[in-house]
């Protein structure tokens, strides 16, 4: 099967619950690791729909082989825009469309909930995803450190 044959194949959907224990799985391999439980339990928390939505990518075979989640960022200093916070194919799938149709489908939902743009922010060492960014049109803009705190 060819990649456009794959990339016809790849459904993209708002997640389920009963998606978690998949979510978890691949939220590892971007180097996040969780069990469903928690995944679970971030899926309840990320309320109103309005505001955030987490979609997957999902083939017949394969079943989900990729998310994004994807918020509405009401901001002071600038415009209403949306922010990819995740993003991940899983190892043996990628290059093969998942990605670009995720990210094509959060920013139809970002349009479709009044935002006028989109960013994303990247681990300066995924040098792989930066080039995937600006090949779906993403200019890198700004470098930044950032800063954690646990309360």
């Amino acid at each position: 099967m060819t990649t456009a044959e794959k990339s016809k194949e790849l459904k993209i959907r708002l997640a389920k619950m009963g998606d978690a224990g998949r979510l978890a799985e691949l939220s590892g391999q971007l180097g996040y690791p969780a069990t469903a439980a928690e995944v679970r339990k971030r899926l309840r928390g990320i309320r109103p729909a309005a505001q955030h939505a987490v979609l997957v990518a999902e083939t017949k075979d394969a079943g989900v082989v990729g998310w994004i989640h994807v918020s509405r960022q009401p901001l002071l200093e600038v415009e209403i825009r949306a922010e990819v916070n995740g993003l991940v194919v899983a190892e043996g799938q990628r290059s093969l469309g998942a990605g670009a149709r995720l990210l094509a489908a959060a920013e139809d939902w970002a349009r479709n909930h009044g935002c006028q743009g989109m960013s994303v922010r990247s681990n300066v060492i995924r040098n792989r995803a930066h080039q995937f960014y600006e090949r779906n049109g993403y200019e890198h803009y700004k470098t930044q450190k950032s800063f954690r705190k646990p309360l």
